[in-house]
Parts: C-alpha cells; sequence; structure tokens
C-alpha cells in the first residue's frame, strides 16, 4: 500500500477528517482489486510490448453484494469512454463493479465482468439475468503497446476476486500502471474525507486513475 509521504504528512492543511486509511476504502462495504501487467522495455513492437496496463475494479460493496446502490456519472471533458452510464443513468443506481483500464481493452473487460457476473448470480435489470457494468477507459498508448491487446479475460478476473476493503495501493498499478498526466508519470490514487456536520457529515471517497 501507500509508503511515500503524502502532502497531509507535510502539514499541508485540507478540511475534513481523512479517516482511518485516507483510501476510498474507508466508505463501508467498499473493496478494491488490481491486476497490473508489465513486460518488455525499449522500442514498441505492436503485439509484443512494452506493456505498462492493467485493471483496476471497484465494488461498492463487496463480492457478495447482490442489490443496487444509487449511482450517477458525471463528463467532465467530454471524452473517455464508459459502459453502462445508460443505464446508470436512467435508473439511478448502480448493481455491478466498476472497473478501470486502457481504452482498447474496455470490450474485453466489459464481458469478462458480464461473465463473472452471472456465475456469481449477481445479474440485475428486469429479469434479474442481465448485466450492464460500468468500464471506463484512460488512454496509456504513451507508454503501453495499446494496440497489442494485453489485457485478457483472466487479468480482469484476478482484479475482481483481489478486491478487498483496508488498504488501497496506489502509484504504478492496476488501470493506471500505463498513465502520464500532463508530462508526468501518473496512475492510481485515493483519498476520503468526512465532512463535519455543518457539511452533511457526509463520507466522500475517491479513487483516481489519472
Amino acid at each position: 500500500a501507500q509508503t511515500k509521504t503524502r502532502a497531509r504528512d507535510l502539514s499541508i492543511p485540507f478540511e475534513g477528517n481523512p479517516g482511518l486509511l485516507n483510501a476510498i476504502t474507508d466508505v463501508k462495504g467498499v473493496a478494491v482489486g488490481q491486476t497490473t501487467l508489465i513486460s518488455g522495455e525499449g522500442k514498441l513492437v505492436v503485439g509484443q510490448g512494452p506493456v505498462r496496463t492493467g485493471v483496476t475494479a471497484i465494488l461498492p460493496q463487496g463480492k457478495e453484494f447482490r442489490g443496487r446502490v444509487f449511482g450517477a456519472w458525471y463528463s467532465l471533458n467530454g471524452n473517455g469512454e464508459m459502459t453502462g452510464t445508460a443505464w446508470l443513468e436512467e435508473s439511478g443506481c448502480l448493481g455491478t463493479p466498476i472497473l478501470i483500464t486502457n481504452t482498447h481493452s474496455v470490450g474485453v473487460v466489459r464481458d469478462a465482468v458480464i461473465e463473472w457476473n452471472i456465475k456469481r448470480g449477481l445479474g440485475e435489470g428486469y429479469t434479474g439475468d442481465s448485466s450492464l457494468p460500468l468500464v471506463a477507459e484512460t488512454y496509456d498508448g504513451f507508454l503501453n503497446d495499446v494496440n497489442g491487446f494485453h489485457v485478457r479475460k483472466e487479468h480482469v478476473l484476478q482484479a475482481l476476486e483481489a478486491a478487498a476493503s483496508g488498504p488501497v495501493a496506489e502509484g504504478n498499478l492496476g488501470g493506471g500502471t500505463g498513465m502520464r498526466a500532463h508530462g508526468f508519470k501518473a496512475g492510481i490514487g485515493t483519498s476520503l474525507r468526512g465532512l463535519d456536520s455543518k457539511d452533511g457529515a457526509y463520507t466522500v471517497g475517491v479513487l483516481v486513475q489519472a
């Protein structure tokens, strides 16, 4: 899990209580699992590498949850594929995990989580046996062989099965393995704030793939 010094450790002030772990998993029931794929060096050879990618899975109420929670989505910049948003917006509820991967692996990740849901009896919708999971992308093609399609079904299942509460590993892993932002190496990050009663006493947990 986190080993580097964080801003709060440097006495940079933030409002609110960061919680025990200062992570999205401080929210009761939330579990996170990740699969990281790193191999190869040097010049890009499509289909061979270098590979710098992976999958991050966020389970709103853990692996055994079979209900739905309130949910919504918002597009900040008008870009970024995310499956399942039409049903989320229409119903206002979320009944599946949320997964994050690279742009060209959204399809295989979606198919894998549907299979995982059905095998575990986690269907939703009107008949109870359909599944419209949320799978979101960010582009890692500057550092990863994105057209080599290295994310496979087994990698998705590994992330889902590894999902747990407790500390969340951050940095160069999961879906964030090949990420960069404004020229800097980026990746996975998480934080949490417990708001004061005057602000509603809400607990707000965040996981970011930057």
